[in-house]
């Protein structure tokens, strides 16, 4: 049964929120208060990701350096491998910045294809994103709308664990939720696996597949395991 992984990057297969670490290390201090405007619904986050962006002062060899550090879930290669094998289709789709999620992929040894708003030089360690998957339909105004990624053709999966992914996990056939989505997906009623990382997701994958079970079964039961 081909399928498709929709699979988030920042908190995801990145420990961190790889964007807020950039701007803690590298932007004008008043990127805080352009935060404080979405977390409120203020403003939405292509609004906002473009605003902070452009308050960063960093130069190319400065974000080599930083992509170098970035913190990979250690779960991330395992997933891959068990998601091919079954013959899904893994795209990385992020509402982060495109050059340090394409860095820690291909740091990490793997080639996926990738969907993030682009990170763009500006001249005079100055940058600019450009957002070439937004949406003007999108719910959550986000850079890149990540219901545009879904193939219709078969089931999909959504990764993930933040306000980007609520309007994909809504349509998805199946959804691994963590953090934010995961209490979005409890107070809205869609049918969810809770994970902490991509090894409980790995395995909860392969234990779907392997029995061809309804995944909502499959993470209720991982559910009533977790709170038993």
């Amino acid at each position: 049964m081909p399928g498709q992984i929709l699979l988030d990057f920042d908190g995801t297969i990145a420990i961190e929120d790889t964007t807020d670490c950039l701007l803690e290390r590298f932007a004008e201090p008043c990127w805080r208060k352009i935060e404080d405007d979405w977390e409120a619904g203020l403003i939405g986050s292509r609004e906002c990701l473009a605003r902070q962006v452009e308050l960063v002062r960093a130069s190319q060899s400065d974000i080599d350096r930083f992509i170098a550090g970035v913190h990979i879930d250690p779960g991330f290669l395992p997933f891959i491998e068990v998601c091919s094998a079954a013959g899904f289709q893994i795209t990385v789709v992020s509402d982060g910045l495109d050059r340090i999620v394409r860095g820690t992929i291909e740091r990490a040894g793997v080639k996926l294809p990738i969907a993030a708003n682009r990170l763009e030089p500006a001249g005079n360690e100055r940058w600019r994103l450009a957002f070439p998957y937004a949406s003007a339909n999108c719910s959550s105004a986000s850079g890149n709308c990540k219901c545009a990624h879904a193939n219709t053709l078969g089931p999909h999966v959504v990764v993930g664990d933040g306000r980007s992914d609520f309007c994909a996990a809504a349509s998805a056939d199946y959804v691994f939720a963590k953090g934010r989505l995961r209490t979005h997906c409890l107070e809205n009623g869609i049918a969810h696996a809770p994970i902490a990382n991509l090894t409980e997701a790995t395995l909860l994958f392969d234990d779907w597949f392997r029995h061809v079970a309804p995944l909502p079964e499959v993470a209720h039961e991982h559910a009533e395991a977790e709170h038993g």
